[in-house]
C-alpha cells in the first residue's frame, strides 16, 4: 500500500505568495484540512475530489500523491529504497515516466543526481522483473514522478495531473513574454471579478487574463482540453467515478454572456493570438476584441480591468522611458475610467510610484522570478483622484 492510500493526504505545488488563494480553491473543490507549508498546501482528499481538483484547479503547477517516505543520508539508500516499491502498480515497461526532482538541506545535494538514482532504481527493478526497462521521456511521459529531499527525509512522489499546471492546451499562439496562466488565473481570484462587471485588459497580449477570466467566469476546467491525467495511473484509479466527476463539471458550465469581457492591444497579431487561441475553449469567440492603443479608448466607466502593462523586454511604446509609460497609464485610469477598479500586475516595484495614483492594496506575486506587485485603484466616481 502506497502512502497516500494510507493517509488520504495530499500536497499542491504553486507560487508562495499564493498559497491562501490556493488554499481556498482547493477547499471550494472537496479537499479538507489544508496546511501552508512553503510553495505548497497539504490537503486531504476522497478520491472524487481529488479527481476534481486534478481537473478544475487553476492555480496549481503540480498536484502530489505521496508513494513513498524513508529516511535518506545518501544517494545509495535513495536506490535501494526506491527499488524495493512495487512499480509494477504505476508503472509497466510500455509506459514512459520522467522525474523532477527537489533537494535541500540534505547529504544529497544536486537534485538532478537523485533524479538519475531514482531513475536507474525503477529501471534496473523493471530488468530484475521481466528483462524490460521502461523509457524516460522528459517532454511528454505516461508518468511524472517527483523526488522531494529535506533535511535528509525523501518523498517519491506521482504527480496526478500529468503535466504543468499552466499548460492548459489552449495557447497555441503566443507574443512576445506571455504571462503564465497560473498567474493569470491568480490575477482574476484575487480582484474578485465574477461577472457582475464588464472586464477589460488595454493590454491583452496574446490573451492569457481574459481566457482565464472567461474560463472561470463560464466554469470551464483548467484542464478541458487535456485527455490524459497522472491519476490514472494510480492502483485504485476508478475510471467509472472520473468519468462521473468529469461530466458533473463539464455540466456546470455556462455561456459567456455578450458584452461582458473585452480586450485590445496595439499590435494586430496579439489580437490574432488571442483569436486562435480563444477558439481552443467554448464561448471564446465572445471575448470583445479590438485593435488600438489604450491612448485611443474613449472611456471604460463602472468596469473591473485587469491588466499586465508592459514593462522592459515588453516595452514598445514609442517611449524609452518606462516611468512616463506608467504615468500616462495611470493618467488615463484617472480621466476616462471613472467608477472603474483597475487591477494592475506591474513586473517592476520601482514603476509602481511612477502610475501616479495611491493604491488600495499592493500584493506582491513572483512571476518567473520577476517581483512584480499586483496593485488595485479605485476610480470614483465624481473625482480626478483617488
Amino acid at each position: 500500500m502506497f502512502r497516500y492510500q494510507k493517509t488520504k493526504r495530499f500536497v499542491g505545488i504553486l507560487a508562495d505568495d499564493c498559497k491562501k488563494l490556493g488554499a481556498q480553491e482547493l477547499q471550494e473543490l472537496g479537499a479538507k484540512n489544508t496546511e501552508l507549508d512553503y510553495r505548497s498546501v497539504y490537503f486531504d482528499a476522497k478520491p472524487a475530489d481529488l479527481y476534481r481538483i486534478s481537473y478544475c484547479n487553476r492555480l496549481f503547477s503540480r498536484i502530489l500523491a505521496p508513494l513513498h517516505r524513508f529516511d535518506c543520508h545518501h544517494d545509495n539508500i535513495l536506490y535501494k529504497r526506491a527499488k524495493q516499491m512495487q512499480w509494477e502498480k504505476i508503472l509497466n515497461p510500455e509506459k514512459t515516466f520522467a522525474i523532477f526532482a527537489n533537494v535541500g538541506n540534505s547529504n544529497i545535494r544536486h537534485s538532478k543526481f537523485a533524479a538519475q538514482r531514482l531513475k536507474d532504481a525503477i529501471c534496473d527493478y523493471f530488468v530484475d522483473q521481466c528483462g524490460v526497462r521502461p523509457s524516460v521521456d522528459t517532454e511528454n511521459p505516461d508518468v511524472w514522478l517527483n523526488l522531494h529531499i529535506n533535511k535528509n527525509k525523501a518523498t517519491i512522489n506521482i504527480d496526478l495531473m500529468g503535466q504543468a499546471g499552466h499548460k492548459r492546451g489552449y495557447r497555441t499562439a503566443a507574443v512576445e513574454a506571455p504571462m503564465r496562466e497560473t498567474l493569470a488565473a491568480a490575477l482574476v481570484r484575487e480582484s474578485g471579478w465574477d461577472g457582475e462587471t464588464p472586464l477589460y485588459d488595454f493590454f491583452c497580449g496574446s490573451g492569457t487574463i481574459v481566457i482565464e477570466a472567461m474560463m472561470s467566469y463560464c466554469r470551464i476546467p483548467a484542464r478541458y482540453n487535456q485527455e490524459r491525467f497522472g491519476f490514472e495511473n494510480l492502483p485504485d484509479f476508478s475510471p467509472g467515478l472520473w468519468e462521473s466527476v468529469k461530466m458533473d463539471a463539464d455540466n456546470k458550465m455556462r455561456p459567456l454572456e455578450p458584452g461582458l469581457i473585452f480586450a485590445s492591444d496595439i499590435d494586430k497579431e496579439a489580437i490574432s493570438a488571442v483569436i486562435e487561441n480563444s477558439e481552443a475553449l467554448p464561448f471564446g469567440d465572445r471575448i470583445e476584441l479590438t485593435t488600438c492603443k489604450f491612448q485611443d479608448i474613449e472611456s471604460i466607466s463602472d468596469a473591473t480591468i485587469i491588466s499586465n502593462p508592459p514593462y522592459g523586454v515588453r516595452l514598445e511604446t514609442g517611449t524609452d522611458d518606462p516611468g512616463e509609460f506608467m504615468k500616462e497609464i495611470g493618467d488615463f485610469l484617472k480621466q476616462r475610467c471613472t467608477g472603474s477598479t483597475a487591477w494592475l500586475y506591474i513586473g517592476s516595484t520601482k514603476l509602481v510610484k511612477r502610475v501616479g495614483l495611491r493604491p488600495a492594496c499592493r500584493i506582491p506575486l513572483d512571476n518567473g522570478g520577476l517581483d512584480g506587485r499586483l496593485i488595485r485603484l479605485d476610480m470614483y466616481s465624481g473625482t480626478l483622484d483617488p
